[in-house]
């Protein structure tokens, strides 16, 4: 008898077959059980008739426990009635590890009971249909990048340096020397960009940021794309490609889970259009103070204003260039001005703000030296980043996506924490 998952059961109508698998749910009415069952594919739902089985394989059905590991033996049945279109008609049940006491039960938790039993609360129908768009966007990353020849560079996680700003460093004591986990991968892939042209890093990132909100995480993951001889417009180029890129994989994909999750596709449909709208900061700026927002120009952008400029479009959009006062050390002045930068945010629309954030690198060697002094950084911890200006520095351009952001908007989560197995966060380190 073939062992089959659930997500293929459509191969197998009318076969008997065996799925090893658990035991999510179950109710039962009379002289027949329903049993929902989950094997890491799918979830979809056992039907147990007493008549056909017997009293003894009946109530052997009707006392299993949420969570019990089975061996579930049955035939392939089509099942219009759910979104999923097939369930098994048991026959047999092998119990291969009890479970009592489960403590996710089928009414409502919250969030704080969720989270700490966020080992368990991966087995539920949404938390693992999210997971499932989180390994379609991976796979699809390593797809984009590498038939367009990036090469893939692994960035340290333990720096000596600050990649963004000295302020959200977490400090670490590396053999009486202080270290800190990694902002980015961006100055690392930099180097590889100078050695392979185009590359990418895809990491864990760490920011000591004390913020609470649905958008952050204090351990997340990057893409970094960093790309020799690019300016900004042909960066801004791939950025959108990208993302269209990822979206259009879910979508084909990742139907099963776009189901669980009821996320429309239609609206999906949307975001694989392309160009992308783009409003410099300055328009953004007069943008939002028309509509009674109190922005000044030089100010970051919070979570309202992104929003607000968002719902102008039905694609993600791109701000370009904002004010030099208030981005890295490593971003260009504008060409034609010396109170802006040559970089881009990239908002998601829905509300979920920033998913991308790009800009080309300062070339110049006395340049990106002045900015490293004037930032307040040591310049000594800099000398490898310099050299790369010393030795045939070119133009360079590259951004960062944060994949838990990424996965979030697609997905239609309404907190970041959902987006990552084991969220990280300003008050849990566990489990």
């Amino acid at each position: 008898m073939e062992q089959i998952s659930i997500i293929d059961s459509k191969h197998y109508v009318d076969q008997e077959v065996q799925i090893k698998g658990w035991v999510a749910n179950k109710r039962s009415s009379g002289k027949i059980a329903f049993l929902e069952l989950r094997d890491g594919s799918a979830f979809f739902q056992g039907v147990v008739l007493k008549n056909e089985v017997g009293d003894e394989l009946f109530d052997q059905a009707i006392h299993l426990n949420q969570e019990t590991s089975v061996v579930i033996t049955g035939t392939i049945q089509e099942d219009t009635r759910s979104k999923f279109g097939y369930e098994i008609h048991v026959t047999g049940i092998e119990v291969l590890g009890t479970s009592e006491d489960y403590p996710i039960t089928p009414k409502e938790h919250g969030t704080d009971f969720l989270m700490d039993h966020r080992h368990l609360w991966l087995r539920s129908s949404k938390q693992h249909a999210i997971m499932l768009v989180r390994n379609e966007l991976i796979r699809a990353t390593y797809e984009f990048f590498n038939d367009k020849g990036f090469v893939n560079i692994d960035s340290p996680i333990l720096t000596a340096v600050a990649g963004e700003n000295t302020t959200d460093l977490f400090h670490i004591d590396y053999f009486d020397e202080d270290a800190y986990l990694a902002q980015t991968g961006q100055l690392h892939a930099e180097a590889g960009a100078m050695a392979f042209g185009n590359v990418f890093t895809f990491g864990p990132t760490f920011r000591a940021e004390k913020s609470k909100t649905r958008r952050h995480l204090t351990e997340f993951w990057m893409v970094e794309p960093e790309m020799a001889f690019v300016h900004q417009e042909e960066s801004l180029k791939i950025q959108e490609e990208y993302v269209s890129y990822l979206v259009q994989s879910v979508l084909d994909h990742c139907d099963y889970a776009l189901d669980v999750l009821d996320r429309d596709r239609e609206t999906l449909e949307k975001y694989t259009k392309l160009p992308y709208p783009r409003i410099s900061y300055d328009e953004a700026v007069e943008l939002l103070q028309k509509n009674d927002f109190d922005v000044e120009w030089g100010v970051d952008f919070g979570s309202p204003e992104e929003t607000f400029i968002a719902n102008q479009y039905e694609q993600p959009v791109f701000i370009v260039n904002y004010p030099k006062e208030i981005k890295p050390f490593y971003m260009p002045t504008h060409p034609e001005r010396e109170d802006i930068v040559l970089c881009a945010d990239l908002i998601a629309p829905e509300g979920y703000g920033e998913i991308i954030g790009g800009s080309e690198r300062e070339s110049d060697y006395e340049t990106l030296r002045q900015n490293i002094i004037d930032f307040g950084l040591d310049v000594k911890d800099y000398e490898w980043y310099l050299d790369l200006r010393r030795y045939g520095s070119v133009s360079t351009s590259g951004f960062g996506l944060g994949l838990e952001r990424a996965v979030t908007w697609i997905t239609g989560t309404k907190h970041i924490r959902e987006s990552i197995p084991f969220p990280r966060l300003l008050n849990r380190l566990t489990p």
